[in-house]
């Protein structure tokens, strides 16, 4: 395992959001489900594409709250332009299950 700093740590802008709107995503190469986040009126609603779809579909996700890192820059996947790394961790079957806040907590919020 590689060590970083707390800095390094730091420069790493992990937000939570709440997603706003999700839309199946067929044309991307493996199943993926398209998200709008919105992360309160400092970062506004981001948008990203995410390889959920053994444990989620786009009914079950507005309104859910999610973390993700809201500050690299922007990547194509496909045709479409994802602006954030919404975070998760694998199954027991290697599948997303995306990371949440236990409790309710507002939108924006800093991780550390």
């Amino acid at each position: 395992m590689n060590e970083i700093s707390f800095d390094d740590f730091m420069k790493v802008d992990v937000r939570v959001g709440v997603i706003t709107k999700a839309e199946p995503y067929p044309e991307a190469r493996k199943p993926a489900i398209k998200l709008w986040v919105d992360f309160g009126p400092e970062i506004g609603e981001r948008k990203s594409s995410a390889q959920i779809t053994k444990h989620y579909t786009p009914d079950d996700l507005p309104g859910k709250k999610v973390m993700a890192v809201v500050n690299f820059p922007p990547r194509q996947i496909g045709k479409f332009m994802s602006e954030i790394l919404v975070l998760g961790v694998p199954d027991g079957d290697d599948e997303v299950v995306l990371l949440t806040p236990d409790k309710d907590v507002p939108i924006g919020g800093r991780l550390y």
